[in-house]
C-alpha cells in the first residue's frame, strides 16, 4: 500500500488512484448493489470476450494453447485456518484497544480527554452538514494520493511548521489548564 501511496510504480498508482477514485465516483450517484453488478458484469465482459477471442484463434490457428486463464484457475487461494486466525487474532487485539479508549472517553476517566472528543465530534457536526460519507471518503482517497509524495518531497518545511505549530498548542492547552484547575492532565505514575 505504501508503495502505491508514494507513487513508487506510477503505472500501479495510477490505476489504483483511478479505479478507487471511479468506484467512490460510482457509489456516490449510484447504489451499492448496481455499482458492484456493473463492475462484475464489466469484469465478466472482458474475461468471456477474452476467452471466446481466444477459442476462436486456437481453432482457426488448429493450435492447442489452452485455457487463457489457466494459471490463474490453478492458483492456490484457499486460505489456512492458522492464518485465518492469526487475522482474526490481530483484528480482535485492535477492537479490544478501541472499546477500551471509547470506554475511556466516555466514561470520563480524563476530563480533558473527554472534552477534547466533544470539541471533535461537534466540529464534526458541521462537516457532516457540508459534506456526507462518500464525499468525505472521496476527499481521503484524493489525499491519500497526494498528500505522501507531497510530504516526502518537502518533509523538512513540513516538520519545521508542524513543530510551531505543536508548541503553540501545547502552550496553549497549559494556559487553558492554568486557569481551569479542574482541567488539570494526571501525570502518568
Amino acid at each position: 500500500v505504501q508503495e502505491l501511496l508514494f507513487w513508487r510504480d506510477v503505472k500501479k498508482s495510477a490505476v489504483a488512484f483511478g479505479a478507487s477514485l471511479v468506484l467512490l465516483l460510482s457509489l456516490a450517484t449510484l447504489s451499492a448493489v448496481t455499482v458492484v453488478a456493473h463492475v462484475a458484469l464489466a469484469l465478466l465482459s472482458v474475461t468471456i470476450s477474452l476467452r471466446v477471442y481466444k477459442a476462436v484463434v486456437q481453432a482457426l490457428q488448429k493450435s492447442e494453447e489452452g485455457h487463457p486463464f489457466k494459471t490463474y484457475l490453478d492458483l492456490d487461494v484457499t486460505v489456512s485456518p492458522e492464518t485465518f486466525q492469526a487475522h482474526v487474532a490481530v483484528v480482535a487485539q485492535h477492537l479490544n484497544r478501541g472499546l477500551q479508549l471509547l470506554i475511556r472517553l466516555f466514561l470520563v476517566e480524563d476530563l480533558v480527554d473527554s472534552l477534547e472528543l466533544a470539541l471533535t465530534m461537534w466540529l464534526m457536526t458541521y462537516v457532516g452538514a457540508v459534506f456526507n460519507g462518500i464525499t468525505l471518503l472521496i476527499l481521503a482517497d484524493i489525499l491519500a494520493f497526494t498528500l505522501p509524495p507531497l510530504y516526502e518531497k518537502y518533509e523538512v518545511q513540513i516538520n519545521h511548521y508542524m513543530g510551531l505549530i505543536r508548541q503553540q498548542t501545547k502552550d496553549l492547552m497549559a494556559k487553558i489548564q492554568a486557569k481551569l484547575p479542574g482541567l488539570v492532565k494526571k501525570k502518568p505514575e
